[in-house]
């Protein structure tokens, strides 16, 4: 089971660097697999796991994050035993499953719609050439996808990598592991919920993306919501929009809600649909998820789970 899991989590690599990221130096060194003692060695549980009990039977409910240090990657002994008591594995989706990565790159590569300002694209390619990553690679993604891109590579440096994100390692732990793994969302739905054909409102999109960016904001706030995953500090995480300062316009707010309070109820029948058909759910999407009025626990414990609380304590 070990060299499978082994090489799942090479593939998994290799998707998220193939022809994007340069491991030259002075560039942060390319991400490479745990070793065994890593994978299995975890001491220390990081994130947000809750037990979601109905019907006389127990699922789990994990927060994780997308990207994180390579000492994170690994669950620890509680969500190693939440992993090992599930049947089936749930994501938001299976970055291991073929047919989503093909689906994903159709969506993120289309280039009908609008088109970015020669000041945008340039701006994009210094910011690309900053953090080692191909700006000609970069550049066949759509203007909201480079952003989206530029800003998970922003905490390379300090050795946050999407490479090491969570869901990936679920992923090939679980498949590893011989158990089903399910993708709770389409790569369709994500693709409608991020992009957009309006000129003016892409061209505002990455033009605060890119002033985050270049004032060095963004990688404040990806190390900061890194930190508090790592150290499990749910209270910090349920006031993120107070101290994100990222939701300072309408705009802001709206693209947020977009991006997170509207999906969660279908995440929520998805996971309950699961439940329900007999399995025991290891259910993980992003910890912002579990934050707000449309919390996934919350919605959850409204469809009669009693929620208990493991990682933290």
């Amino acid at each position: 089971m070990l060299s499978r899991l082994r090489s799942l989590l090479i593939t998994a690599l290799v998707a998220w660097h193939t022809g994007v990221v340069h491991a030259q130096s002075p560039c942060p060194p390319a991400a490479t697999p745990l070793t065994a003692e890593e994978l299995h060695g975890a001491t220390r549980d990081r994130g947000f796991l809750w037990r979601v009990t109905r019907d006389g039977r127990s699922s789990y409910l994990y927060g994780t994050l997308h990207v994180a240090k390579r000492a994170w990657a690994a669950p620890g002994p509680q969500v190693r035993q939440a992993l090992q008591a599930s049947d089936v594995v749930a994501l938001e989706l299976d970055m291991l499953d073929p047919d989503i990565r093909r689906r994903i790159g159709e969506r993120l590569t289309v280039t009908h719609g609008a088109a970015l300002a020669p000041a945008l694209i340039a701006r994009l390619n210094a910011l690309a050439d900053a953090n080692c990553v191909s700006a000609a690679a970069l550049g066949a993604l759509r203007p909201e996808v480079q952003v989206v891109t530029l800003t998970a590579l922003a905490g390379r440096r300090d050795g946050i990598d999407p490479a090491y994100g969570i869901d990936l390692m679920l992923a090939g732990i679980g498949r590893g592991a011989g158990k089903p793994v399910f993708s709770l969302e389409t790569p369709e739905s994500q693709a409608a919920m991020l992009m957009t054909d309006d000129a003016t409102q892409m061209g505002r999109i990455v033009e605060r993306a890119l002033r985050d960016l270049e004032s060095g904001k963004a990688r404040s706030l990806v190390l900061r919501l890194a930190d508090v995953w790592a150290e499990s500090r749910l209270d910090e995480l349920y006031h993120y929009a107070r101290w994100c300062q990222c939701l300072d316009t309408q705009e802001a707010r709206a693209f947020h809600a977009r991006l997170l309070d509207r999906r969660n109820p279908e995440l929520a029948e998805r996971l309950e649909t699961l439940h329900a058909s007999g399995h025991r759910v290891f259910g993980a999407v992003g910890a912002l998820h579990m934050v707000g009025d449309t919390a996934l626990t919350q919605l959850l414990a409204r469809r009669g789970f009693r929620i208990e609380r493991i990682v933290p304590p």
